[in-house]
């Protein structure tokens, strides 16, 4: 019913930079907060980013400073720019949308993730 659309990583040497992107379709009638999460081998899933449908944001304190959440709510899209990359920044990368759909109410969805790998 809804797809959630993830592209942008890759691999990216150490102070380099990445932007991902994921875009939301389906039968969506609007979109409250859409977010970011990673998962490195052997971690559990943490939140990097999160950003509301106001455009107010929040960072875990690892990243601060480094990346920047935003969205495009015409496109039902939302972005992080990655900036000043670490190695220890290498994770599963993955996209995540409360939705409010038509005739379902407010719902969770997930995207299947991408990787980003940062190595000399």
């Amino acid at each position: 019913q809804v797809q959630l659309v993830e592209s942008g990583g890759g691999l990216v040497q150490p102070g380099g930079s990445l932007r991902l992107s994921c875009a939301a379709s389906g039968t969506i009638f609007s979109i409250n907060t859409m977010a970011w999460y990673r998962q490195a081998p052997g971690n559990q899933r943490e939140l990097v980013a999160v950003i509301a449908s106001g455009g107010s944001t929040n960072y875990a304190d690892s990243v601060k400073g480094r990346f920047t959440i935003s969205r495009d709510n015409a496109k039902n899209t939302v972005y992080l720019q990655m900036n000043s990359l670490k190695p220890e920044d290498t994770a599963v990368y993955y996209c995540n949308a409360h939705v409010i759909v038509y005739a379902r109410g407010g719902m969770d969805y997930w995207g299947k993730g991408t990787l980003v790998t940062v190595s000399s």
